[in-house]
């Protein structure tokens, strides 16, 4: 089946593809005819009708021939790891029962798309002419049915399990269509056994729509209304965006673009006190603005970087704590992939709070939640969200202050670890210094041309990705030729899409069992609830630290944002916390959660990469973590660091 693979990721390139040119065409269309009108021509360039939607539908696409792929691979995202205490036949029994059960969820996901699709088909809407909605709609049963056929393949290396899953899947099928008692009464045995099946490895996406999907079946409700959700969380306008800043870090994340950014950044910084390791610490900034994730930075960063280090004068504990601790360091610089997932599943979620018929949120100011009225937040006028709207431009803003503070913190802590006298140090040579830049001027205008392109005013944000990205491209492809076109691009695109593909899957689950919980009123109880027993907002923040510093440590920041934001995210506006505020607040914690034992991601990286036990690391990078701390802490207590760069788009 090796030709099926090799099909996916062509179309996944071809989407990624035409999801960056897209955009490009339409900016050039709307320049061309805006200097017509300008100059007093009847000259009109009609471009490629309704690319807007073209643009979302790709997103789409690209979401589920990304997960279809990772399915195969086995590289869906899960919160499982009980399976790794398990051996030989009890092991067998778990993949089986975890698999059967993802499945079973998949299949009546994709029942439920079809259901949706078909309702869609009888609206006879197009895409653009030629091309009805529906056409495009047809992969999300698709795509489903292909996931659920790959868990079933890849429960069990022998056939028979194949046929346990594929048996128990089906059973689970039939009970959940046909039968013949008030599902009410199997609520919490449902909900368990999801919770089990979680626990022993079931992707995370199954978690989140399995239990949508259990609830809204125990309620009556159909189960296309799950389709919905996800369909209209995978048009979202901004969604684009997260693909295509992926993507610009993928063509980045090659040896020769980090040899001429490592020589940069040497040149600037290499002669003062602490010279190496602040080097290292702005190259990991750097790249984790881009890539997003911190396993990429430390992965292929982590050899360069340690023996400049070591040769510099540092411990090789030393050295192995500032990687450790850096390799997310830049989470909170654009154009950083949580900044912008944050703002999606924000916006997203204070769009449902405002509209849903049981929160009618009141015409109250920030200055109005400070007085902690649960009844005049969620009883009065107009919406409170509508003057606290996330952007994706705002959470660009916020983080930059907090994000410079975090890298100063620990750049100045790097010049106590460095005891070579003055005469030991490399002297500054400007030359050195405009020969780096001079070399890698193509790549270091990279961030530039982002902050150029979103903040222009000539550009709308997706437009700007897309400018961003074919930058990037050019820059690599054609000028440095680092990426081979045709022999190492479209690998490089394929792998950008299976990421994205598996953050996108996730994300619209997560919508229809977000829906549910605003339908249910969760966010009343629970808010209800903190309030009876904490007044103070300072209090509040204390323990929202706390909690996502646990949660940091449990699963990837992609998962975080998805479910635990629509958990805090009502109660912080409750409490007076501007929401751009409390999405910094969680991506540092988070920062700090993937230096936490026993499972933060950087510890796991870092103990992978050099083969050393992860206490040891977590060990070398306590520094590290505790400057990170004190960071948080501040970024925590004083809003105006967040919040004093948005305020002038306002």
């Amino acid at each position: 089946m090796v030709w099926v693979s090799r099909v996916e990721k062509f179309l996944l390139a071809a989407v990624l593809g035409i999801m960056v040119l897209l955009p490009l065409q339409e900016l050039v269309v709307s320049g061309i005819n805006a200097l017509a009108r300008k100059l007093g021509s009847d000259f009109f360039l009609p471009g490629i009708t309704g690319s807007i939607p073209i643009e979302q539908h790709g997103t789409l696409v690209l979401g589920l021939l990304g997960a279809a792929l990772a399915a195969s691979q086995g590289r869906l995202l899960s919160l499982g790891t009980l399976t790794t205490f398990l051996k030989g036949r009890w092991k067998e029994i778990a993949n089986i029962f975890s698999n059967g059960f993802a499945a079973a969820i998949t299949v009546l996901l994709s029942v439920g798309s079809l259901q949706f699709v078909l309702v869609e088909k009888a609206a006879s809407s197009e895409l653009i002419p030629g091309i009805p909605v529906w056409l495009v709609e047809l992969f999300l049963p698709v795509g489903f049915a292909l996931i659920a056929a790959r868990l079933v393949y890849h429960s069990s290396s022998k056939w028979g399990g194949k046929g346990a899953t594929l048996l128990l899947a089906a059973i689970l099928i039939a009970c959940g269509l046909w039968l013949p008692l008030d599902p009410q009464l199997l609520r919490i045995a449902a909900l368990v056994a999801l919770g089990i099946a979680t626990l022993l490895g079931a992707p995370l996406f199954t978690a989140l729509g399995g239990a949508a999907l259990i609830l809204f079946w125990t309620n009556g409700e159909p189960i296309a209304n799950l389709a919905i959700d996800h369909y209209q969380m995978a048009v979202n306008p901004m969604l684009p965006t997260i693909p295509l800043f992926t993507l610009i870090g993928y063509l980045l994340a090659n040896e020769k673009s980090s040899a001429r950014l490592i020589r940069v950044f040497h040149a600037m910084v290499g002669p003062l006190r602490g010279g190496e390791l602040m080097l290292t610490v702005l190259v990991c900034a750097f790249f984790t603005s881009f890539t997003g994730a911190s396993g990429v930075t430390i992965l292929a960063m982590g050899g360069v970087l340690l023996p400049v280090m070591v040769a510099g004068g540092f411990k090789e504990r030393t050295g192995l704590g500032i990687l450790t601790g850096s390799g997310s360091i830049g989470l909170l610089f654009p154009p950083s992939i949580p900044l912008i997932l944050y703002a999606i599943v924000a916006s997203t979620i204070l769009q449902s709070l405002a509209s849903a018929p049981t929160l009618d949120l009141g015409s109250i100011d920030m200055a109005d939640l400070e007085t902690l009225d649960l009844d005049a937040i969620f009883e009065s006028g107009t919406s409170a969200v509508a003057a606290t709207e996330v952007t994706i431009e705002s959470m660009f803003l916020a983080g930059l202050l907090p994000g410079c503070l975090l890298v100063l913190m620990v750049c100045l802590w790097g010049r106590f670890q460095d005891k070579r006298t003055r005469e030991e140090r490399p002297d500054f040579n400007l030359r050195e210094v405009l020969a780096a830049h001079w070399e890698a001027k193509w790549e270091t205008l990279i961030p530039v041309v982002a902050l150029v392109s979103i903040f222009g005013g000539f550009a709308t944000t997706v437009q700007a990705a897309a400018i961003t990205a074919f930058y990037t491209f050019i820059v690599e492809v054609f000028i440095y030729k680092n990426v081979k076109f045709f022999r190492e691009l479209p690998r490089i695109m394929a792998e950008c899409g299976i990421l994205v593909g598996g953050v996108l899957l996730i994300l619209g689950v997560a919508q229809g069992f977000n829906n549910y919980l605003i339908s249910e009123e969760v966010p009343q109880h629970l808010l209800a609830s903190v309030q009876s027993t904490v007044e103070s907002p300072l209090v509040f923040l204390l323990l929202v630290n706390l909690f996502l510093l646990a949660v940091g440590c449990l699963m990837d920041i992609y998962s975080a944002i998805i479910i635990v934001v629509p958990m805090i995210l009502p109660m912080g506006i409750a409490y007076g916390i501007d929401p751009v505020h409390l999405g910094i607040i969680f991506l540092a914690n988070l920062e700090l959660g993937f230096l936490t034992p026993p499972v933060g991601l950087n510890l796991i990286l870092s103990a992978y990469r050099f083969e050393r036990p992860i206490l040891q690391m977590a060990l070398f990078a306590l520094p590290v973590f505790l400057l990170l701390l004190l960071g948080v802490v501040l970024i925590t207590y004083f809003p105006q660091l967040t919040t004093a760069l948005p305020a002038l788009l306002k």
